[in-house]
């Protein structure tokens, strides 16, 4: 293919702005609360104010402190705020990263160099739930840090009775959730603190989705497990700002109970010929509009404003929750404590998939997940306005396809439901990647979910038929 290029001249800068505007067309609609994940939207006068804070900082970087000091006071700043809504001691520190997976990378990095230097650990691993992030198996993946999991119990809470088993003189750190992603759980924390503190082993708490909202809940009188670092094992947390921060996106912060664990973090060169180097955090350049960004929402919506959204957002978790239930043939999965649920099939004739895809034709954007197959959602203050018409559609959903249960078998659902079941998962693997790769061939492409059929390999054909063999037996 030829490749594009720029325009001979510049173009008229209101001509590029209606094309960026026309490049949204097919983007989910976040702005009328109909996606469930990726988008945390207030409305669009609170976009504007992020962005006229990020444009003020829009040139400046973050990556010499010493140099764009304005930056410095707001990260500093932005941490201590962020240290007392955690319940951290005075000499808690951090700092900020470009999103949630940089934060869960830092802290498997910092882990890992740590056991190295003081108990010259060679071999690590990490003791970490099934229902973790898919972002700490990044990190292992990138840093060669062996993943041990927890397993999940019958109502898909993290089973940490194997904890201590798990735990070697090779293990750097452990991890809980607050909540994890799948089902919404907060993993037990203090118990797992305990553990934690016996071995002399450091944990992190991934609070990405939580360290924003469930400081409010609290608030509000909602009843959660402690899960920051009131619990005595916890040495680091991390919070994402751009999600119930409702800052703009690029913001999260990692925070550690003092500094001799952050210095772990932090990389430096001294005989490089451009001078001594010095980073805090994986980015080089750290964008400083996302610093103003976040520290301008802060001070925007401020105590008062957060709870009134925390509280926002349990009501529209709550209504999801009653109606999804009055539902034949729904289920929560789990037991949900925080701002976000799945649910999934009581009823081995319902496909749940294939309720996903009836969802998606009147225009919700969701999420599946899988073992146990159901759909996620996120959610946040903007959803409590449309949650009862979400719910008057997802009982049309659940009645097409239990009408038509040939459903399972076309769209997305025998795609989602193939890949969720078959049994050899490196299979699988190499087929998704394939998948994906197609999307940054040169030019670009579409991710295209094939229907099993006669154009699909032998092998997936079969797995196919497995599928559904299994489907019938429930």
């Amino acid at each position: 293919m030829t490749h594009k290029s720029l325009p001979p001249r510049g173009r008229d800068a209101d001509d590029v702005l209606a094309d960026l505007k026309a490049f949204a067309e097919s983007d989910p609609d976040y702005r009328s609360g109909r996606t469930w994940s990726l988008v945390y939207h207030l409305d669009d006068a609170h976009d504007d104010f992020a962005a006229a804070a990020w444009r003020q900082y829009s040139s400046a970087n973050g990556l010499n402190p010493a140099a764009f000091q304005s930056l410095k006071r707001m990260e500093s700043e932005i941490v201590s705020i962020i240290a007392g809504l955690l319940h951290g001691p005075e000499e808690t520190c951090g700092v900020l990263t470009a999103g949630g997976t940089e934060s869960c990378l830092l802290a498997v990095k910092t882990y890992r160099d740590l056991a190295r230097k003081t108990r010259r650990v060679r071999r690590p691993n990490m003791v970490i739930p099934a229902t973790a992030h898919v972002a700490w198996f990044k990190a292992a993946e990138y840093f060669d840090v062996t993943p041990r999991l927890l397993p999940m119990t019958r109502d898909y809470a993290t089973d940490i009775s194997r904890l201590r088993r798990k735990i070697d003189r090779n293990t750097v750190m452990v991890l809980g959730s607050a909540p994890e992603y799948p089902h919404g759980t907060i993993d037990p924390i203090a118990e797992m603190g305990a553990i934690a503190v016996e071995k002399g082993i450091p944990m992190h708490v991934d609070a990405c989705v939580g360290g924003f909202i469930l400081p409010f809940m609290e608030m509000n009188g909602e009843t959660l497990p402690e899960w920051d670092f009131r619990v005595p094992g916890v040495t680091s947390i991390s919070a994402d700002l751009h999600k119930y921060g409702y800052a703009a996106k690029g913001a999260s912060a990692i925070l550690y109970r003092n500094l001799d664990l952050l210095k772990h973090q932090m990389f430096v060169y001294q005989d490089w010929p451009g001078g001594v180097f010095a980073s805090p955090a994986l980015l080089g350049t750290r964008p400083g509009g996302a610093y103003a960004a976040a520290w301008a929402v802060l001070q925007k919506i401020g105590v008062e404003g957060y709870r009134d959204l925390a509280a926002r957002t349990v009501r529209a978790v709550q209504a999801l929750k009653r109606g999804i239930e009055q539902i034949e043939g729904l289920r929560i999965l789990g037991h949900p404590q925080g701002p976000l649920l799945s649910y999934g099939s009581s009823d081995p004739g319902l496909n749940i998939y294939a309720v996903a895809d009836q969802l998606e034709a009147r225009g919700w954007a969701v999420n599946r997940v899988q073992n146990p197959d159901g759909i996620h959602a996120m959610v946040t203050a903007r959803h409590e306005g449309v949650t009862d018409q979400y719910l008057r559609d997802l009982a049309e959903a659940v009645e097409i396809v239990r009408a038509n249960p040939d459903l399972a078998r076309k769209g997305h659902a025998a795609a989602y439901g193939l890949m969720a079941h078959v049994p050899l998962r490196g299979m699988v693997r190499e087929r998704v990647l394939d998948t994906f790769a197609q999307l940054y061939r040169a030019g670009g492409g579409e991710l295209t979910l094939d229907e099993p059929g006669e154009k699909v390999p032998m092998l997936e054909r079969w797995m196919a038929r497995y599928v559904a063999w299994k489907a019938r037996r429930g």
